[in-house]
């Protein structure tokens, strides 16, 4: 994995577009599993297909698994397949991810509120319409953690470190944690992006450098286990992460290694910033505990770091950040801070 590829192109990355050519409809992915070293689309033309995409890892991020559960459902309608077992496959491909499971339930919605002989034309404006308001999203995330940074970095020059990947490839806009250090790399704040490696699967490294490469971000990569010495040397003004899941108490979902940095980052006063769209936020989970994290599996660590033959491997895709380690968690509805369950609800009711 030590080989470097070249800078890639400026411009947005679509990771997710449908298309309707003459043979029917198909939902296009680009393949997450392929960069940096290439550019290679996926065309997904029934369920089977996208929930295998969807577990390899070809599409990811919690608001982009959204919208490929909503366009699944609109896969499943246009071509005539069972919507509710489709419903079931999409929803469960990867547990953790609430958003998932949100964007197919939006869609079911759509098929059964509509007439018969429009049912596939508005689930497939309902998978269209949380696109819309994904982006959106990511738009207001990126506001909001910009005048946040400015509040809590006065000064500007910010230092950031970031965990996993949050950008375009993650969403119908420019991102979540990473859509806010695009904003302020866009005002000229961004003093240094430092770029966790992400292990095992290393989506900082391939995902969040090609993205930082792409925008020509001041950026640098570290093994995750070298974050502590940012910390001590004082080089971390704060750190931005994204989402899978946020319970009703605020414990946070998100790539593991996280909880690692948010308790880092509580013992050298750094602040420690959660960004995700009101879509990962379940308030039907009560706390951390109740949250379900998907375990994957071990060759995925063995076949980064060679091992004795049959050796055992433990390789959760998340860990859970406690409340009390987050700073703030930021919206598209705004910001809460201090992170509390009854904050986080009142947030969420917002119109």
């Amino acid at each position: 994995m030590g080989d470097q590829f070249a800078r890639p192109e400026s411009g947005v990355i679509p990771a997710l577009r449908w298309e309707e050519p003459p043979e029917g409809p198909v939902l296009v992915l680009l393949d997450q599993t392929r960069l940096p070293q290439e550019e290679v689309e996926l065309m997904c033309t029934d369920v089977q297909a996208l929930v295998g995409a969807i577990r390899d890892l070809a599409v990811r991020g919690a608001p982009l698994l959204g919208l490929a559960g909503a366009y699944g459902i609109a896969l499943a309608a246009a071509r005539g397949y069972d919507i509710h077992e489709a419903a079931e496959l999409l929803a469960r491909a990867r547990p953790t991810a609430v958003n998932l499971e949100y964007g197919v339930r939006r869609a079911v919605a759509a098929f059964e509120g509509a007439q018969d002989g429009r049912r596939a034309e508005a689930v497939l404006a309902e998978a269209r319409a949380l696109h819309a308001e994904d982006a959106a999203a990511s738009t207001a995330m990126a506001a909001h953690g910009e005048r946040l940074l400015a509040e809590l970095v006065p000064g500007g020059g910010y230092r950031l470190l970031t965990h996993c990947n949050t950008g375009a490839l993650v969403s119908g806009g420019e991102g979540t944690a990473l859509g806010v250090v695009m904003a302020a790399h866009k005002a000229g704040e961004l003093r240094r992006l430092w770029v966790d490696e992400t292990r095992p699967l290393l989506q900082g490294a391939r995902l969040t450098a090609y993205e930082a490469a792409r925008a020509e971000m001041p950026y640098t990569l570290l093994a995750d286990c070298a974050a502590g010495s940012l910390f001590t040397a004082g080089e971390v003004d704060a750190v931005l992460v994204g989402a899978d899941r946020i319970a009703a108490d605020g414990s946070t979902a998100n790539k593991v290694g996280s909880y690692p940095l948010a308790v880092l980052a509580k013992y050298h006063h750094v602040p420690f910033v959660v960004v995700a769209p009101t879509t990962s936020v379940d308030l039907r989970t009560p706390d951390g505990a109740s949250i379900e994290v998907e375990q994957r599996a071990g060759s995925e660590v063995t076949d980064l770091a060679p091992s004795p033959l049959g050796t055992q491997a433990y390789n959760p895709a998340f860990d859970v950040t406690p409340p009390e380690l987050i700073t703030a968690i930021v919206t598209e509805k705004g910001v809460v801070s201090p992170v509390t369950g009854e904050r986080l609800a009142e947030m969420c009711s917002q119109q």
